[in-house]
């Protein structure tokens, strides 16, 4: 890998992480309704990252991303959630951009990734709980899902469509 390759993850690496931080502080938008549920905001950038450079890089910056927050927070259960979701919702992702992107826009793919991030979530739970029930709260946490991953999917597109547009700028 290429030193400018390293450093353009690392870097996407670090602003996942801050917004995974940023996003503890802002309250819960679906509290009532979906307790626990979150925008996800450190998937735009997992997103960016799989269109720009594919699965194996997305898959590692997002890994990566869950792994030192555990590890920063303490929070290393939380980690096994932040881990299992980010790797269904990358594979799924990755999945659907490539094998079905002429049905489905960025939008569409970052629904699925958000549908697979609270299905693995969700099995991580049962084990953890030792409780299949658990998976009663899919369709709540389904709906969840369609509304961050739409508004996730608009922010990855507008950060590519914006970011490639400064890109060429600051090269010419």
């Amino acid at each position: 890998m290429d030193t400018k390759r390293l450093v353009h993850l690392a870097m996407l690496t670090s602003l996942g992480l801050a917004l995974h931080i940023f996003e503890g502080f802002i309250p819960n938008p679906f509290i009532g309704i979906a307790p626990g549920a979150k925008l996800g905001l450190a998937n735009i950038i997992g997103l960016v990252t799989l269109v720009i450079y594919g699965f194996k890089y997305a898959l590692t910056v997002n890994l990566l991303r869950c792994f030192i927050a555990g590890i920063a927070t303490g929070a290393i259960t939380s980690m096994m959630y932040s881990m299992a979701g980010a790797f269904l919702s990358t594979f799924l992702m990755w999945m659907i951009y490539v094998n079905a992107r002429k049905y489905f826009s960025l939008i569409g793919v970052s629904v699925f990734g958000a549908i697979g991030h609270n299905i693995a979530q969700l099995t991580v739970a049962a084990f953890i709980i030792n409780n299949i029930r658990i998976f009663i709260y899919l369709p709540v946490m389904m709906l969840a899902s369609i509304f961050t991953g739409i508004f996730i999917g608009f922010t990855a597109n507008l950060t590519l469509t914006k970011g490639s547009i400064i890109l060429n700028r600051s090269i010419k």
